[in-house]
């Protein structure tokens, strides 16, 4: 698809084509539901995440959420705001700093730092954020848009 026809907003990018420095964010409070639906989910049963007295005699202190219910709120800044709908990753590469627990309110952030001419590919950089301030996960991730028609477009 040529450089020109993918500025257009309908024909990959339904929010139009990113620009280096946009930026989007996504806040949520993890609830410990969320423990027990990664699980089902995912099969982790680690007893970090369950075990409130071994958690407390870990490095942690209490129980920790997953690291895929950390990483989540990437995937839904990245598939419904920036880039938007039709995304999906194409590389990860994050690193987590500190453990998020049950009743943390985590912002997943990501800036473009890289839009392809030639293809609906966009290089990310990636964070997650614990209300308190503290980074819990950075990171940078590759994406590629999907062309979609969006309902109603």
């Amino acid at each position: 698809m040529p450089a020109a026809e993918i500025s257009s907003p309908s024909s990959v990018w339904p929010l139009g084509m990113p620009a280096v420095g946009q930026r989007a964010r996504r806040s949520r409070t993890v609830q410990p539901e969320d423990i027990e639906l990664f699980t089902r989910i995912s099969g982790d049963r680690n007893p970090l995440h369950y075990d409130a007295e071994l958690a407390r005699s870990s490095r942690f202190g209490e129980i920790i959420v997953q690291g895929g219910i950390t990483t989540a709120i990437l995937n839904a800044v990245v598939a419904e705001d920036l880039p938007g709908p039709g995304t999906v990753f194409l590389q990860v590469e994050w690193s987590f700093r500190a453990p998020v627990r049950p009743g943390d309110t985590i912002t997943g952030e990501v800036e473009v730092v890289e839009v392809r001419a030639d293809k609906p590919i966009t290089r990310l950089r990636t964070s997650v954020t614990r209300g308190d301030g503290v980074v819990a996960l950075q990171g940078s991730a590759l994406c590629y848009t999907v062309p979609i028609t969006m309902p109603g477009a």
